[in-house]
């Protein structure tokens, strides 16, 4: 939407790395079943920008699962509303650690 633009018609990295984090927090939920929250990014680089009316699409990955932490690579495309080409835009690594009913950090629990 215009609000989430800069002047030039950007859309902001900030919301576009808000909507990445949501994804791997979507990701982290479902790996330690409870509660989890993000503690780093790692390596997030803006290739291309994203434009209003695009359409953004978020793969989220499980790359490693520690006893209390989850590292989940996300990466970011867009396509224009009107073609079918679509370009990755960015991509970052984020580190959540699952937490317990005292937002203390607990084991992740494992099948």
């Amino acid at each position: 939407m215009p609000t989430d633009t800069n002047p030039a018609g950007d859309i902001f990295g900030g919301w576009l790395m808000s909507q990445m984090d949501l994804a791997a927090g979507t990701v982290a939920a479902r790996v330690s079943k409870g509660r989890a929250s993000t503690v780093s990014v790692e390596e997030i680089q803006f290739h291309r920008p994203v434009l209003v009316g695009d359409e953004v699409s978020l793969y989220a990955e499980l790359e490693k699962v520690g006893r209390t932490s989850m590292r989940i690579k996300v990466r970011a495309w867009r396509r224009a509303r009107h073609q079918e080409e679509s370009q990755q835009v960015t991509q970052a690594v984020f580190t959540f650690v699952a937490l317990d009913e005292h937002a203390r950090p607990r084991a992740v629990y494992r099948d």
